[in-house]
């Protein structure tokens, strides 16, 4: 998000978009970040890359949540109430280097409550339309289907790489449990993002 805060601030403002989840934001700790009539909730790397944040309209009653305990996801987490029930909404972010493990999901999806988490979790898998299946990738959907929780994947690849040599690919996904609405998923270009619109 460094350097391009115009972009972000003119697509949320054309579009509407009420909560925006950012993975792989590059922000340092203490570096100032805001957009015109939204809050940011962030939580930055110590070092160099990684980073997350949830962008939230200033009108829209939340609380943020804290997300205690994580080995290696990268991840922010907010509450707010949709359909009339509380729900958790969180972006993560796995650095590609490092192991996706089943604590780190627990805690995310841990609390009792309704859960929407989207984000860059490096784990390929052909369920959500990825090239092929990898570790991290067999891993995330074995919990999904032994905790209840759907996966939303694009039709599109996520991640178009600068090098040539490598495959488009999908690596942003959405995973969610016990929502207490139906949601859609749209692939948008203009941001590389992937957005969340629930039913109205």
């Amino acid at each position: 998000m460094r350097g391009r805060k115009l972009e972000p601030e003119h697509f949320l403002s054309q579009h509407g978009v009420n909560i925006c989840l950012l993975s792989e934001t590059f922000l340092n700790p203490g570096q100032a970040f805001w957009l015109a009539n939204y809050l940011c909730h962030r939580t930055d790397r110590p070092t160099a890359g990684g980073g997350t944040a949830v962008l939230l309209r200033c009108r829209i009653v939340h609380h943020s949540v804290p997300v205690p305990g994580l080995t290696h996801l990268e991840a922010t987490a907010i509450q707010v109430i949709l359909a009339g029930r509380p729900v958790k909404i969180l972006v993560a972010y796995l650095c590609p280097s490092r192991p996706l493990i089943g604590v780190d999901l627990t805690t995310c999806f841990g609390g009792g409550l309704p859960v929407l988490m989207a984000g860059y979790l490096s784990a390929k898998h052909m369920d959500w339309n990825s090239r092929l299946n990898m570790r991290w990738g067999k891993l995330l959907h074995d919990y999904a289907d032994e905790n209840s929780c759907l996966v939303f994947r694009p039709d599109t690849p996520t991640t178009n790489p600068y090098n040539s040599s490598t495959t488009p690919d999908v690596l942003d996904i959405v995973m969610v449990k016990d929502l207490p609405f139906l949601g859609y998923l749209t692939w948008c270009s203009a941001l590389s993002s992937v957005l969340i619109d629930t039913c109205r």
